[in-house]
């Protein structure tokens, strides 16, 4: 029966846990089931082989679970260990000869030790329950019947009967137990796998971690003692009322409340007082909008006030969030305050309406305050925490890619600890049409993470398994997931009507009590509290809402100026020279080697090159930034590199990291700068760019005093991640006053390589630069890009940086810098063209980044001593001062044109235009390949002609 949610069984597979082979080679295996000519389900049996290669029946069959048999088998072929003492004995036992006569002249197969045999189907039913007991588990609040059976954990699939109820048999511990009777270990299996909990953990791997949990849900439940019970219920009363109480006094405005699962605000209490007993110093929350006011004033402690403020619009558009966000967007950091007196810090991390992107962004945060706290010792103090939606875990590919981080040594914070609410629906989609998969949960099966399905009406159950989650993070740091089966009470808004698309399921809920009720009702039935007590905490919280919104109400309206703006203008100017000596040092550190390490003869070459580019002056980009982490390392100053083969580097050039051609030992040349020197943490990501750089900017914001990084592969891939430009790079902190230093670093430039290694999308980019909110540069020199990274690092007012960075220019002997570019002066927004006279100019060609070598070396070619090439370092913001002053040099009848590379409906043209025209007062040309919807030609003989015809036009 399905109402919302699938809760049909798996596909007939022979096991949901470790990969199998051809099964234990000395029985009959189940290799298929399917269907006969009659419509009868059919069970084709095909016989194992032995050792000698020879098929062998066994003689005991196990009926449905034929798998389990082979699945443990394989297990003890791998490990002996990992399997109980009763299998261990069967697997030692050589196996019979089919059809050896016995002595009683019946078969050895019909001789086994009965005993023996009923211990093995034992064993298997309780592994069984093990695997799929979850299947039969009460996890439904919706469910109109409880405890259905499940046909592959019936007794007489493992050949057992009623009449083997009271026999004793061997268990191995079982429980702790040695010997258990059937009845026993039925009820044990039943009330540890199939009440309100169902669990899933034998897909996991290690032994040691399924023996863990094992060892925790098969032991007797503790009863939660009568102050436990009154925090749970004061918890569910306090969800409740907050979600009733904005129900009446704001009808009709969103708010995506939590109403159907209370249980939630449970579960985050719980969490957090494991945390509190614990040491655990703070707790980071991502989550989208559904019960994220509940979570903000019942867990962060965001006072009513200010979000009864949010609801009237009262909100000082002049304060630092800018134009704002809506209410249930905004992120919060607060103390959560337990009764006895304990505290944690806590914060929630602002989030689009894009859902899962901020698990990513928040992973990054809690990863950069634990890189913070590593520095003083104590290691994994901050506590991940994600809420997400059931339709988003499994419809969303950034779960996935952050699921894969969760064990990566650039981004694991220690396990997170991930809380579906599960509302059993999208917005109107039910599951059979939202998923392919079983649960919603089934994804983080890929990392090995348990997952704990529990039923969001019985909330003793709820944090029982709370605590269990956060002691298996604590053990193995690594995830764990807890569904928390519920359902939504109204719409996915307050003003949708869910019974439109799901009558049946409303029907349902219409007329179910909440949680609290429920729970209420359970502990006077039980004589454990009174109905008293029960109204009179509720009534207490009542109160506190009303005055808070009486207060608020009372207060006036304040009145809506027009919001503070940023200005355009560019970040104040920092010193970023260096002295020689500091050059010298950091250059000394690409040589300097341990004993014995052998560097791969296609590296060493370039490292010695390194060294003789300061005294040579051709210096090139890899030495340039290589100067500038160094340098920074230096001042104190933590750099964080992350990108898709970034250690070495896309094109060979970086080579941060150093592999030992002889023994694979690592070595990073930046970290031996000294012990005063702060940490360089270069990281080669996975093959993701959406959830990376949603990290590296979460990262970012925890580390406001380190250089963070992201590298593009080719700046074309930056597309993957545009949601995160688009939400959070460019807008954040006019929407949530929340600000960013991260820097991208995108390879950008018009090559013959094909459309999508070619652009970095500058025109995107561009199209979201206003108010000064970011910097975006295509420096031309390196010397202009080590005083850019200098500058990103230094200064004091953090916004992004964007930088296209060169591809073919990494090795052009035309575009290096000598020792003085960097040891004086600072970044040049504009560089301007020391090589002609400026009172013979009569053409000005205005460019960006690489074409400025194919217009000069043009220009040298055809000896052109008229036109003058000035240099646009910076494209935003624009350097209208430092652009109207070389312009100012030439006369004022001299042709202005901007040349690029790419499209004219591409690249920078249409962002500068107009800043162009108003200093030069006259028209300005565009000299660019024809308008096209894509970046560039597929062919590199067809792009070589192109540039050559666009470069000439350039003079005509």
């Amino acid at each position: 029966m399905r109402h919302g949610r699938r809760v049909s069984s798996p596909k007939r597979t022979r096991s949901e846990s470790a990969p199998l082979g051809r099964g234990w080679p000395t029985r009959p295996t189940v290799s298929a089931v399917g269907r006969s000519e009659k419509g009868k389900k059919a069970i084709h049996t095909v016989a194992s082989r032995s050792h000698a290669g020879e098929p062998v029946l066994y003689g005991r069959e196990f009926g449905l679970n034929e798998w389990l048999v082979d699945e443990q088998y394989e297990r003890y072929l791998q490990d002996p260990g990992s399997v109980d003492q009763t299998w261990r004995d069967l697997f030692a036992t050589p196996p019979p000869e089919a059809g050896r006569p016995a002595r009683n002249g019946t078969t050895a197969a019909h001789d086994t030790d009965e005993a023996t045999v009923k211990a093995v189907r034992v064993a298997a039913l309780i592994h069984a329950y093990r695997v799929r007991g979850h299947l039969a588990a009460d996890t439904d609040p919706l469910k109109a019947q409880h405890g259905a059976a499940h046909p592959e954990l019936d007794l007489p699939a493992f050949g057992l009967r009623d009449e083997d109820l009271e026999r004793t048999y061997v268990v191995d511990d079982f429980a702790g137990q040695v010997t258990m009777t059937l009845r026993e270990v039925l009820k044990v299996l039943q009330e540890s796998y199939c009440r309100t909990v169902g669990t899933q953990y034998m897909h996991i791997q290690s032994s040691q971690e399924r023996r863990w949990i094992q060892q925790r849900i098969e032991s007797p439940l503790p009863r939660p003692d009568r102050a436990e019970q009154l925090q749970i219920l004061y918890r569910l009363g306090a969800a409740e009322a907050f979600e009733t109480f904005l129900h009446t006094k704001y009808v009709g405005q969103k708010r995506y409340s939590l109403e159907g699962g209370e249980s939630t605000i449970v579960l985050l209490d719980a969490l957090l007082l494991c945390a509190i007993r614990h040491g655990v110093g703070e707790a980071v929350i991502g989550m989208a909008h559904r019960g994220r006011l509940n979570v903000l004033a019942n867990i962060v402690g965001k006072s009513y006030a200010e979000i009864f403020r949010e609801f009237e619009d009262a909100t000082d558009i002049r304060s630092v969030q800018g134009s704002g966000d809506v209410k249930y967007h905004l992120g919060a950091e607060g103390t959560y305050r337990a009764l006895d007196g304990g505290t944690i810090a806590v914060s929630v991390v602002a989030n689009p309406s894009h859902l899962e992107i901020v698990g990513p962004v928040a992973q990054g945060v809690v990863r950069g305050k634990q890189d913070e706290a590593a520095l003083k010792g104590d290691v994994f103090r901050v506590l991940p925490i994600v809420v997400h939606g059931d339709a988003a875990f499994a419809g969303q590919g950034v779960v996935c890619e952050t699921l894969n981080m969760s064990q990566l040594p650039g981004y694991r914070t220690g396990g997170t600890v991930h809380i579906v609410v599960n509302n059993q629906l999208g917005f109107t989609t039910s599951p059979t049409s939202g998923r392919s998969s079983t649960y919603a949960t089934d994804v983080a099966r890929t990392i090995e993470a348990p997952v704990f399905h529990v039923n969001g009406d019985d909330p003793e159950a709820v944090v029982r398994i709370a605590r269990l989650a956060f002691d298996y993070r604590q053990a193995f740091h690594k995830d764990v997931v807890v569904d928390l089966i519920c359902y939504r009470r109204h719409g996915h808004s307050e003003v949708d009507d869910p019974s439109i698309t799901q009558p049946a399921m409303y029907d349902r809920i219409d007329v179910r009590p909440s949680v609290r009720k429920l729970y209420a009702q359970a502990l006077v039935t039980r004589g454990h509290i009174g109905e008293q007590q029960v109204e009179g905490a509720l009534r207490d919280y009542r109160e506190r809402l009303e005055r808070a919104f009486v207060e608020t109400r009372a207060l006036p309206v304040p009145h809506s100026p027009k919001p503070v703006l940023h200005e355009d203008g560019p970040t104040p100017q920092v010193t970023t020279a260096i002295t020689e000596a500091t050059a010298r040092h950091v250059i000394a550190s690409q040589t300097h080697l341990p004993p014995g390490f052998t560097v791969h003869p296609r590296v060493l070459p370039q490292l010695h090159r390194r060294t003789t580019m300061l005294d040579a002056g051709t210096i090139d980009w890899a030495t340039a930034e290589t100067l500038a982490i160094g340098s920074l390392l230096l001042d104190g100053v933590a750099v964080r590199l992350a990108g898709q083969d970034s250690r070495r580097g896309t094109f060979g050039q970086r080579h941060a990291v150093l592999t030992d051609r002889r023994t694979g030992v690592e070595h990073t040349p930046l970290n031996t700068l000294g012990s005063h020197a702060a940490d360089f943490a270069p990281y080669d990501s996975m093959l993701s760019e959406l959830a990376a750089l949603a990290f590296e900017y979460g990262y970012s914001l925890a580390r406001p005093d380190a250089l963070v990084l992201w590298e593009a592969q080719f700046g074309d891939f930056a597309n993957g991640a545009q949601m995160v430009i688009d939400e959070y790079i460019a807008s954040s902190e006019q929407k949530w006053g929340q600000r960013s230093g991260v820097t991208l670093l995108l390879p950008h430039g018009l090559e013959g390589q094909g459309p999508d290694h070619s652009s970095g999308r500058i025109e995107r980019l561009l199209q979201l630069c206003a108010q000064g909110n970011m910097t975006v540069a295509m420096p031309t020199v390196p010397g202009n890009y080590f005083h850019l990274l200098r500058q990103q690092a230094l200064s004091e007012r953090s916004r992004p940086l964007v930088v296209f960075t060169p591809k073919s220019m990494l090795r052009l002997k035309a575009a290096t810098s000598a020792l003085p570019e960097l040891t004086t002066g600072t970044f040049r927004p504009v560089i301007p063209d020391e090589t002609t006279d400026a009172a013979r100019i009569r053409r000005v060609l205005v460019c960006s980044g690489k074409v400025f070598y194919d217009l000069d070396a043009y220009r040298r070619s055809c000896d052109l001593s008229d036109t003058a090439i000035v240099r646009l370092e910076r494209l935003y913001p624009f350097p209208e001062h430092e652009f109207s002053a070389e312009l100012s040099r030439f006369p004022s009848d001299a042709e202005v044109r901007w040349v690029q590379e790419e499209p004219e409906n591409q690249g920078a043209w249409s962002f500068v235009r107009p800043h162009l025209h108003r200093p030069a007062n006259r028209p300005i040309g565009c000299i660019s390949r024809p308008q096209a919807p894509a970046p560039a030609v597929g062919s590199a003989r067809r792009h070589a002609g192109e540039q050559k015809d666009l470069v000439a036009s350039a003079f005509r």
